[in-house]
Formats: structure tokens, sequence, C-alpha cells
């Protein structure tokens, strides 16, 4: 007889106000991509003000996704390698790792095979300036540890060295500094 595992997911959207922070908690049951994490985050939002997403998996590890109205959402993970082993993980590591969807990376999309008359291309055929081809086949294991934006919260009060020191209960550590660790406790 085997038994399942069921990983347990925390997600949280804290978002700035002028009065300070309205924190809730988050389905990612309709969240896929990252698109749809960012959209769901400026929903939150108040006059297209910070919102802060939180995802936490179990203790094992932590991301952060902040969202500054319209622009590209900056991502934060604790342990890349823990997280590209879970659904919601593997979507952010993805991304910035530069993989699309299906898992394959930019470069795997690009036409290589042809050239412009005259321009020297590499034993295998490849281009000057792009990675020979056997590079792109597998794409880059994500790294036992942090990945992405460390300073992504450090005009808000966690600086970058902070940020990377976190481990266990990072969402209570942050929201310390955030100051609004009352309002993140009442939707936990």
């Amino acid at each position: 007889m085997t038994s399942g595992r069921v990983t347990v997911y925390f997600a949280a959207l804290l978002a700035r106000t002028e009065d300070g922070w309205e924190a809730s908690d988050t389905e990612l049951d309709d969240v896929e991509t990252l698109t749809d994490l960012a959209d769901l985050a400026r929903e939150a939002a108040v006059d297209d003000d910070t919102v802060v997403a939180f995802i936490e998996q179990e203790g094992t590890w932590f991301g952060v996704v902040r969202v500054d109205g319209e622009d590209d959402p900056r991502i934060f993970i604790s342990n890349a390698a823990a997280a590209a082993r879970s659904s919601y993980g593997a979507m952010l590591t993805d991304e910035l790792l530069g993989r699309d969807e299906d898992g394959t990376d930019d470069l795997d999309t690009l036409d290589l095979d042809g050239t412009e008359d005259g321009e020297p291309t590499a034993a295998d055929g490849t281009p000057p300036g792009y990675p020979a081809a056997a590079d792109t086949d597998t794409p880059a294991a994500p790294p036992h540890g942090p990945l992405g934006d460390a300073g992504l919260l450090a005009d808000l009060g966690i600086d970058q060295r902070e940020l990377l020191s976190l481990d266990s209960d990072a969402l209570t550590q942050i929201a310390e500094a955030l100051g609004c660790t009352e309002v993140l406790e009442a939707v936990r």
C-alpha cells in the first residue's frame, strides 16, 4: 500500500495602503503562471501600490513575489532546488531561469539553423555569440539555495542580507519588518 503525501502551501497577499498593510490569504488553485499570480496581486492592490505575494511550502522553501503597479514582478526564492520540485515553486523557478512553461528555455525556440550569407558559424552550425547546441538541450538546474532578486524588499525594511538569512517562519519575520504581523495572523 502506497501512502500519498499531500503538499501543504500557505499563500498570502500583503497589499500596501496609505494606512499600512492589508493581508489576505489567497487560493492558488487558479494560478498556473506567474502572470496569473501577478494579476491576482494587482487585483488586491490599492491604488496600484505595492503588493507582496508570499508562498511557503511546509518550511521547505518560501518565495516572495513583489508587484508594483504594472511593472514586471520581482521574484525571490529561498531554495530554488527544493522549490523546483513543487508546482508553484517550479512556476517561479522556471521564470527566474528563463524557461518557458513547457520546460524549454528561450534559446530552444530560436531558429539557429540558418545564418545570413557570409556569416561564420561554429563547427556545429551555431552562429557566433550563441551557446553551442549541446548547451541548450538541457536547461540549467536550479541552484541548491536562493535564486532571484534578494533586494526586492530593501525599501520596505528587509535588506538583501536579512532576506537571505531567513529560513523557517520567514513570513512572520517579513510581516514584522513590514509592520503587519497582526493583520497577517488574522488570515493565517
